[in-house]
This record gives structure tokens, sequence and C-alpha cells, in this order.
């Protein structure tokens, strides 16, 4: 701790930038955004974010920073005008690491941080050593203050307990609502074209699926075991609504995914399609030619969050109203901290109010 303070005290001499009072940014041509060390789920909630720059400065430039792992969330859309993979493993190679510094010294009219659950030191460094006019930040989140607020001119209060059931595509917007900077779309979006369509297209030629039927996605997957729905249920599930509806069923997933998969594969009766290891705007593409998608709360969640697919999501330890996407036809199933407690029949009534009226068998 002490040998911390001491690192504190000298980054602070070093890096301070003088506090700006004026909520006035003038004219402002370029952003740079540094969204490095967020998950794939967060990453596509927070496209309001950048929807919100482009509605205020449309004219605007905007790059964008962020972490390997939420490349694929940003890929083809349509606010962002270039974006820059941050990967530590490769700062020791001198053209990446020179390819980095001329992305952050370019030079930006204003250079911000979102946060949304946890302050980033990297973002917080990152963004001072651009060479931006003006810096936000975060001074304090959830009342833990950030120790390197000194890196930015304007310094930003945000608490989720003051919105305990604000949506996390509006609560990322509180760093930059002081400046004038927001919308009233909080609609997720992901970008695909003709390609991607082309993929989901073949795919669900391989699926045999006949005039007048339906398609039904799901995930049954989630990086976090918490939030994984009883692969029993999901087995069940399928059953019930395949003598109910003629439908065709597929589920989307990655490698990471393989023993959750092939347990399902080998308890169901119905043929279910594989749409794994696809790049997200393919995912995108298959969910908006779907009549229904169910899924776990995790990132294809927010996926399919972006295109107006209905889609129930299944919800334990999270709050949905923080994390479930908006938008029309858009549900989410949550009972208790134990996303198991919620049953079949659960969903089943939902998929049946969804699916009312058509193709029943």
């Amino acid at each position: 701790m002490f040998i911390r303070r001491i690192q504190n005290s000298i980054l602070k001499k070093l890096l301070s930038v003088p506090e700006f009072t004026s909520k006035e940014l003038g004219n402002i041509n370029s952003f740079l955004v540094i969204r490095q060390h967020n998950q794939l789920g967060d990453q596509l909630a927070s496209v309001s974010f950048f929807r919100a720059i482009k509605e205020k400065y449309p004219g605007s430039k905007l790059t964008v920073v962020v972490s390997p792992e939420n490349e694929a969330a940003i890929i083809k859309n349509k606010f962002i005008d270039r974006y820059l993979v941050f990967n530590k493993k490769r700062l020791y190679f001198p053209s990446y690491f020179i390819q980095l510094v001329k992305v952050l010294r370019e030079g930006y009219d204003v250079a911000v941080v979102p946060v949304t659950v946890s302050i980033s030191f990297t973002s917080n460094l990152l963004a001072r050593l651009s060479k931006s006019k003006i810096k936000i930040g975060i001074k304090e989140l959830n009342g833990k203050l950030n120790d390197f607020d000194y890196f930015f001119n304007y310094r930003i209060s945000m608490d989720w307990r003051k919105y305990p059931d604000a949506n996390v595509a509006d609560f990322c917007l509180e760093m930059v609502h002081p400046f004038g900077i927001t919308t009233t779309n909080y609609q997720s979006e992901i970008n695909f074209d003709s390609t991607d369509k082309k993929v989901a297209g073949e795919f669900i030629q391989s699926l045999n699926k006949a005039d007048g039927e339906l398609l039904i996605g799901l995930h049954i997957g989630a990086g976090k075991p918490p939030n994984r729905w009883s692969l029993d249920k999901y087995v069940e599930l399928i059953s019930l609504l395949d003598k109910k509806y003629k439908a065709k069923f597929y589920i989307t997933g990655s490698s990471a995914d393989k023993p959750e998969l092939d347990y399902l594969l080998n308890r169901v009766t119905t043929p279910i399609g594989q749409y794994i290891n696809k790049q997200i705007p393919e995912v995108a593409a298959l969910v908006a030619a779907s009549d229904l998608f169910i899924t776990n709360d995790t990132g294809i969640m927010h996926v399919a969050g972006t295109t107006a697919t209905p889609q129930i999501s299944l919800f334990g330890p999270t709050n949905p109203f923080n994390w479930a996407p908006n938008g029309k036809d858009k549900y989410f199933i949550r009972k208790s901290d134990l996303i198991d407690d919620i049953n079949v029949e659960d969903v089943l009534v939902l998929c049946e109010n969804i699916l009312s009226g058509v193709n029943k068998t």
C-alpha cells in the first residue's frame, strides 16, 4: 500500500492535468473513446454511447480502442469510423507499439473513458497519454474513488445505487450527459451485410426448412455458470415446442460451449442445427431471420437484442432491468438469483404467447 501511494504521488506530479469547470466543449471534430476493459455484452449494450456522440456531433470522426475479446462487438458498427485493438501481449512488438502510439498521438478534440461496472487504470492511462485537448473520465463509481482521476480535465461521478433499475444503455451515458451528449434511442445495433446474410441463408437451407415452418434459435451457454439455465430444462423445452409447432431449431455457441452442446445434442430427439464459431455479424444475420430466440444472460443475448426478432432472455443473479436488451418484443424471465428457479412452463407459456396462432401442429 505504501509503495502504491508513492507510485501514485509520482504519477500525479508527472501526469496531472488541470480540471475544467465549464461544460461547453466547443467545436468538436474528433473523439477518442477507450473501452478496452469491458465484456462483450457490456460493449454491445453500450452502443447508445456511440450513437449519442454521432447525434450531437454528426460530422465528427469517432475512433475507439477495444480489447481483443471485444473487437467482435464493434465490427461493422456504423457509428465508429475507426478502431484499434489494444493488446498488451503485442506491446513488445515494435510495429504494433508504433501503431498504438500513432493512433493515440494523432490529435483529438475529446478523449473519453466510459465506465459501467469497473474502473480500469489501463484505460485511464491510455486516455491521458493520448494527444487530446479535453479528457473526460471517472471520478468515482458507486462510491469507489478513481485514484487516477487527475488524468482527466472533467471528472465524473457515477452511481448505480441512485438508479438501481437503470439499463446500462442509459446509465453509460451519465459520463457525457453533463455536456449535452445524449440520445432517446437506447437500442443496441450490429450491422451485417450481404455476405453475413448469405452465410446465415446457407445454414437455414441446410436445415431443410419448409415454407411455413418456424425457425427457433437457442443459446444454452454462458461464460458465468450462475447464468446457465439447466440443460435438462432446455431439452424438455425443445421437446414441448417441437410437439406444438412446425419448427426448425438451431443452437448458437463456440468451441468453449462444447460440453453443454454435446450434452444437449445427446438428449434431444428432434434434429437441431449447430451454428458454431461464427462471427458476430453472422450470428446477428441468422437471429434476424428467425421467429424466436431464447438465450441465457450472456454476450449473445445482446447480439440477439440488436435484431427485431422476438426474444426471451433468462436471468438469475443479474438484474435484467440493468442488462436485458431494450426494444419491442424483447422479453425476460427472472424469478430469483437462482436461474434454475425458472421452470420450463414459465418459458413455454411466454413462447406460446409470442407465437400465438402460428404454425401449430
